[in-house]
Formats: C-alpha cells, sequence, structure tokens
C-alpha cells in the first residue's frame, strides 16, 4: 500500500525512494557502526582531562589530529559538502573511514539547490533585506516572532496547508503551540481552522494576548484605510486550550482534550475600543500582510475572541482571564474513553514545531491510532529527554501531574525505539549523552571553528575546572554549573573563580598555576575531541528518526522525512510528514 504525497511536492524528500527494506538495512548499519564508536558518542567533554580521554583515541589518530587548525577541523570533517579537502599529513584509514561512513548514513541536512551555504554567515534569502525581519512573512505575523522562528513558521505553515489541502481538510491541532506563533500564522494567514494545545497556562495567555494584538492592529490599519470589505475574524481565530497531552492515555482521551476546548470565555465585552460592526468591516490584507482573504470552514469557537478584540491594548494587558479563548486545567485528566461516543469528531491534520521528548512519539502514536487524524508534519527535538528502556526518567522529563494518569494509562511505550525492527537490532541502544549530542548544532560549530572563535575555549575551561572539582570533591561528577556569561573572554581563574561557588567550593581555591597552563596548552585537542563527537551527532538523529519512519511503515503509512528549514538557521531542520491511506 502506497500513499502518494503531493501535497509536499514543492520540497525535496530524499526518503521517498526508500524501500520498507531499504529502511530497514539502513537501521542495521546505523546501529552497528554507532556501536563500534559507542565511547565517543557517550563520552562527556567536561571529563576530556579526568577520563584522559584523548589517550582513549588510536594513536595514529592521535598523531594526525593533534596538529590541525580550527578551519581544518571544519573542512576535513564537519563539512559534509567540501570536496577539496586538502590534507597536512597521511591520515590512517580507520579515521578515513570513520569520517567517509559518518557523511555516508546520516541524511543530508540540505535540500540540494541550498548546498554549498553550509556554515556559511549568510542568513536565508528571505533575511538579506533585513537580518531580524522576513521579507516572506506578514509584518502582522512578525511581532514578538525572533528570525529563526519567522523561518520556521513560514515553512512549516505553508507545509501544513499543502496537507490540508490534500487530504480535503481544514482543520488543524497544533500541539506544544507555545505562545502561538505558528497557530496564528496558520490560522490568520492560511484561514485554517486550528487548535492549540499548550500545557503551560502563562504560555496560553499570552498566545491570546497576541492573537488579541493582531487583530487590534488588523482593525487600526483597515479602519485608517476606510475599508468597506470583510475579514471574517470570528470564523478564522485559533482557539487554545491550556491541556497536558498524557504520553501514556490513548487517543480517545486525546480527543476528549480537544472536545473541552469547546469552551467559551464568559467575560462581558468592554464597551471601549473599535465597535463589532466596525471589527467585522475590516479589509483583506491578502499577500502583502499575509492573511488569508476567504473565510476559514469548521471553526466552532470564536465568540471568544470576537469578544476579546472589542478591548483596547491597555485593557487587553490587564485582562488576561477573557484573552484566553480557553484555559483548562492541566490537571483534568479524569476522561473517560469507554464515556459519550467519539464519532462524528471532525476529522484534522495534527502539527508539532519542536515537540520536546516524547511529546513527538505520542503524536505519531495518536496519528497512527487515531480515525480522526488524516496527517501529520512533526518537527522534533530535545531527544535527549525521550524514554527508553534502559532510561525511562532521563533528566528534564515533564513529570505528570498529580492524579493525572489514572484510568487513562495505559501499558508504558517508550520514545525510543518505537519499531519492532529497531528493538530487534543487537547495539540499537542509545544513551542519554549519545542523544543529546544529537541535539547540537553542527553548523554552528563549523562556524565557530572557521572563524577561530574564542568561544571555543569554553570547552576546555569546563573541563579544567572539572579536574579541580574533583580533587576537591572526589564525590562531585559533572555537577551542573550552568553558563557563565561571556566566560570565553575571562581568563581561567577568573573562569574558576565564579563556577567553583556553584558547586559549594570557596572561589580563592587554590589552583596549581603549572597545572593550569599545561591544560591550557591542550585545548586544541579539546576541541578536535569534541569535534570527532559531533561528527556522530547527525548519525544518532538519522537513527531516531529512521526508526519512527519505519514505526510508521510497520503500521502501513508511508512517511517521508524533509530537511525544510534552513540548517544554518535552524538545527533541528527535519519534518516527518505523513498521510493516512485513503480508505
Amino acid at each position: 500500500m502506497s500513499v502518494e504525497l503531493s501535497a509536499v511536492q514543492d520540497v525535496e524528500m530524499f526518503t521517498a525512494s526508500f524501500s520498507a527494506d531499504q529502511q530497514r538495512e539502513l537501521a542495521k548499519r546505523l546501529t552497528t557502526f554507532l556501536s563500534q564508536y559507542r565511547h565517543l558518542s557517550d563520552s562527556y567533554i567536561i571529563e576530556f582531562f579526568t577520563e584522559d580521554l584523548w589517550h582513549t583515541l588510536p594513536s595514529s589518530w592521535q598523531a594526525v589530529l593533534q596538529e590541525l587548525s580550527y578551519p581544518q577541523i571544519a573542512d576535513l570533517f564537519l563539512d559534509a559538502t567540501n570536496e577539496d579537502r586538502r590534507y597536512p599529513s597521511v591520515w590512517p584509514l580507520s579515521l578515513l573511514a570513520f569520517r567517509a561512513t559518518a557523511h555516508a548514513l546520516a541524511f543530508p541536512r540540505e535540500c540540494r539547490h541550498e548546498q554549498g551555504r553550509v556554515a556559511s554567515s549568510m542568513k536565508p534569502e528571505e533575511f538579506q533585506e533585513n537580518q531580524s525581519q522576513s521579507s516572506l512573512l506578514g509584518h502582522i505575523f512578525r511581532k514578538h516572532v525572533k528570525p529563526k522562528k519567522q523561518h520556521e513558521i513560514r515553512k512549516l505553515g505553508m507545509l501544513v496547508k499543502q496537507l490540508c489541502d490534500q487530504t480535503d481538510c481544514n482543520r488543524v491541532v497544533d500541539v506544544g503551540s507555545g505562545q502561538g506563533h505558528l497557530t496564528r500564522f496558520l490560522s490568520f494567514g492560511l484561514g485554517l481552522s486550528v487548535t492549540a494545545i499548550e500545557a503551560d497556562h502563562t504560555l496560553v495567555t499570552m498566545a491570546s494576548r497576541f492573537d488579541g494584538q493582531l487583530i487590534w492592529a488588523l482593525a487600526k490599519e483597515n479602519q485608517k484605510k476606510n475599508c468597506s470589505s470583510q475579514l471574517p475574524v470570528s470564523q478564522s481565530s485559533p482557539h487554545h486550550v491550556a491541556r497536558w497531552v498524557n504520553p501514556k492515555a490513548p487517543w480517545e482521551a486525546f480527543i476528549k482534550q480537544l472536545r473541552a476546548a469547546g469552551c467559551v470565555s464568559e467575560g462581558p465585552p468592554t464597551p471601549s475600543g473599535p465597535s463589532k460592526k466596525k471589527l467585522r468591516g475590516w479589509k483583506r490584507q491578502g499577500r502583502s500582510h499575509g492573511v488569508q482573504t476567504s473565510p476559514s470552514h469548521g471553526s466552532t469557537h470564536s465568540d471568544a475572541h470576537s469578544q476579546d478584540s472589542n478591548k483596547t491594548e491597555s485593557e487587553e494587558e490587564s485582562s488576561n482571564e477573557n484573552c484566553c479563548s480557553c484555559i483548562q486545567p492541566v490537571y483534568q485528566e479524569d476522561v473517560n474513553p469507554e464515556e459519550n461516543s467519539l464519532q462524528g469528531y471532525p476529522d484534522f491534520v495534527l502539527t508539532g514545531l519542536h515537540a520536546c521528548g516524547d511529546l513527538s512519539t505520542t503524536l505519531l502514536r495518536h496519528f497512527v491510532n487515531c480515525p480522526h487524524v488524516r496527517g501529520i508534519t512533526s518537527v522534533a527535538c530535545c531527544y535527549m529527554k525521550i524514554t527508553t528502556k534502559e532510561n525511562p526518567t532521563p533528566p528534564g522529563l515533564v513529570v505528570p501531574p498529580v492524579g493525572g494518569l489514572g484510568h487513562e494509562s495505559v501499558p508504558s511505550e517508550f520514545g525510543y525505539p518505537m519499531s519492532s525492527w529497531v528493538r530487534g537490532l543487537p547495539g540499537h541502544q542509545l544513551s542519554y549523552k549519545a542523544r543529546e549530542g544529537a541535539c547540537h548544532a553542527v553548523e554552528d560549530y563549523i562556524r565557530r571553528l572557521r572563524e577561530e572563535s574564542k568561544l571555543l575555549r569554553t570547552h576546555c575551561y569546563r573541563a579544567m575546572l572539572e579536574t579541580f572539582i574533583r580533587d576537591a570533591r572526589p564525590d562531585l561528577r559533572r555537577a551542573g554549573i550552568q553558563t557563565i556569561k561571556k566566560a570565553h573572554l575571562l581568563p581561567f581563574t577568573e573562569y574558576a573563580c565564579l563556577g567553583l561557588p556553584r558547586v559549594g567550593l570557596p572561589p580563592d581555591l587554590p589552583l596549581d598555576v603549572e597545572r593550569v597552563e599545561a591544560m591550557l596548552k591542550q585545548q586544541g585537542r579539546v576541541v578536535v575531541y569534541f569535534s570527532l563527537a559531533l561528527l556522530l551527532a547527525p548519525v544518532v538523529e538519522t537513527l531516531v528518526l529512521l526508526d519512527r519512519m519505519i514505526y510508521l511503515q510497520e503500521k502501513g503509512v508511508d512517511s517521508q522525512l524533509v530537511p525544510l528549514f534552513d540548517p544554518n538557521f535552524s538545527p533541528r531542520n527535519f519534518v516527518l510528514v505523513a498521510l493516512k491511506p485513503c480508505g
């Protein structure tokens, strides 16, 4: 069974030609390769000195690596697109094979037409005129939005719209919606009926307030132009709900959460601000502002926003309780899947922009199991927060609310591996450190190497500090220091004075000057070792994402992987796209 994903024909998907057998074979090669170099992917750079990591490398590697300049590390190791490699000495075949295999196994992070821009200082073309304002995104969608997020919401929003057109489905559910930047573009810009789910009440309140600001700005702008055309805002306003999506709950509970979004804010409209009559007289802005010029269909929960749009900006800021179209208590997880028929719930497309940890895998499972979900676009992040059999409660895992599981719980399903195939492969396990490394920005580090940035010394500083911490407190291993501002501009002694108190040690702890100098001279080795481990980051990410593709294939659903965002701008740039087969 095959599904033609013609909705995404405008973007390149290198996985489109992968057969099920090829996917499985690639997974075998990935696990074999990563198992062989697990000592690199599992190592912590802050233990470079305490664990003598340099001498864990083959001696033949050490001889050729220790003399490399920073730009050479970038060109000869990390930049997969560099075809003009000039070696200062003869490299051992094992080192050449390591680099070549890592590049060959990892999914390409760029579309072909963008290759050659890797690690350049240039931003995407849409930011050439203004470094902070996308020329391709309407100005009303740029407010409160950083350039990186502008780039992401525009490209993902258009892809979601294509899926909606392909499935003839106008409803979208945006999970982990945050401040609602993507939600607003989908709703006001593309005319889709959007329900946004976010666990953080504060972010939901901000999202609704920003919705109101957008509506208010449009009202003022169109009043100045004496516009008489109508923008049916009441039909296109997004609907926000503050709920925690339980990764252990079945899809029926998720649909119950969406049904709960049917509430309407009951606050009375305020007399100040433009009247409803004037609001309904807004002109459609079309492409000049990126606002949908035709009414969206299927939205049933827009009255709250119609009322809220009557407020002045000052009233809007001070009356958050009426800003949100719907804020449900996060802890209400007591719905019973057996109660009330779920028949008749409208179909929708599911999306999650950088859904953290297990949230991405939960959405994929809902997509597979829920008959109402027609398609999905999944952008993952925070792989280290994914649950595994070996580490079911990784650091940073979102703890479920008290009493939040109840009878909704289902047998535990881990975030990795999802597929039966990968689960059965020897050596498929990925440690917390390997998954954390997969979140690093390779392109950004290449840039630092080529610029010979002073930022490169921070890893050496932290590794040095680790040695003095363990000298004083052998029981403290990899203690959290947190970021020390502008550490790369400080001499090590000042850095140590700031870092030592953070682990309960005196800032004036005696430091052996000769030892400090000896370790500082090894900064180049620290950078080389970190680069070797970083070379494995895209390989680990490839295995995590391939596992998800194989899982979908095992469930009878074809999927494709899109390097949608510019990796120089948005490191987690892959979007997993899937549509349900018809019938």
